[in-house]
């Protein structure tokens, strides 16, 4: 048996349950550490009913991102054995991350190296944060032409990282975040940073002057109005938190061929970007920062 935090329509209860059997081309993990992203709020708090999640009860944490010890593996599994430190997505629609074991596909996970610890591991929301980088033109090894790049709230888990993996290439970064972040936002590899609070932040108006070439935006009720004025002849905004305002905008703006564009991003893990991001992190170029941690037991 296994202890688990499910939720029966909004209510969230610690239960016992069988532990999990995976299938030919799964492993069972025993997890040591799991992140939680808005959207486990938003589904605890109902907001994304009937999409998330589609069946009660459900185990928490739909955007699983959790790290462990494989404990079994399927028959059809090549690449992992028990005894293996991994990083691990979990299926979207099942989640199961809130538990002391979980079934993951052998092929959405990482070999967790000594040196990334799990919280670490579990932190980095898998491939997100490499597509971030990856759909703006920005090459980690640091070569390709110069790009002027603007982050929006910077400080948050997606920002935070979006700063460093777009610090490897060969940017100029500025970026937004709350007043109590500048140094921080600076420490991480920030040219130049703005308090969002402040009329240049609100307008998002580069202290330098510069015109952006791309904009990874990690917040919401910024309008097109105010990217479009910041940015290059063809630069673009990637909207990390796309929204139906954000579709209409593309839709429009691939309808009339404009140069200035805003793009919906929606993310997939793969394999492959999941093992560059943990390489990364053994390699200390890219860190999780963590906030706080909880035991699951304390978990509501």
């Amino acid at each position: 048996m296994e202890l688990e935090l499910i939720l029966t329509f909004l209510q969230v209860q610690h239960v016992e349950v069988p532990v999990p059997a995976p299938a030919k081309d799964e492993v069972l993990v025993k997890i040591k550490a799991a992140s939680l992203n808005p959207i486990d709020c938003k589904i605890q708090k109902g907001t994304e009913r009937p999409l998330f999640p589609r069946k009660f009860p459900h185990i928490p944490d739909i955007v699983s991102d959790v790290a462990g010890e494989v404990v079994e593996v399927g028959p059809e599994v090549k690449d992992f054995k028990v005894g293996d430190k991994v990083v691990s997505t979990l299926n979207t629609f099942t989640g199961g991350g809130l538990a002391e074991y979980a079934v993951a596909k052998a092929n959405l996970q990482s070999q967790g190296p000594a040196e990334v610890s799990a919280a670490e591991g579990a932190g980095l929301l898998s491939a997100g944060h490499q597509a971030l980088v990856e759909f703006a033109g920005i090459k980690l090894d640091g070569t390709g032409p110069r790009k002027r790049v603007l982050v929006t709230a910077a400080s948050g888990g997606v920002g935070h990282y979006a700063v460093q993996l777009t610090k490897l290439g060969n940017t100029h970064i500025t970026a937004t975040c709350g007043a109590r972040n500048l140094n921080f936002i600076m420490s991480l590899g920030a040219d130049e940073v703005m308090d969002y609070k402040t009329p240049d932040g609100a307008a998002l108006k580069s202290p330098s002057g510069q015109k952006y070439d791309v904009v990874i935006h990690c917040a919401t009720g910024i309008p097109w109005s105010i990217f479009e004025r910041n940015l290059s002849t063809n630069g673009k905004v990637i909207d990390a938190i796309p929204t139906f305002s954000t579709m209409l905008t593309f839709a429009k703006q691939k309808l009339t061929f404009s140069k200035k564009q805003l793009v919906p991003l929606f993310l997939s893990s793969k394999k492959e970007s999941m093992e560059c991001l943990v390489g990364l992190v053994k390699e200390g170029k890219l860190k999780t920062v963590i906030d706080s941690k909880h035991p699951l037991c304390k978990a509501e």
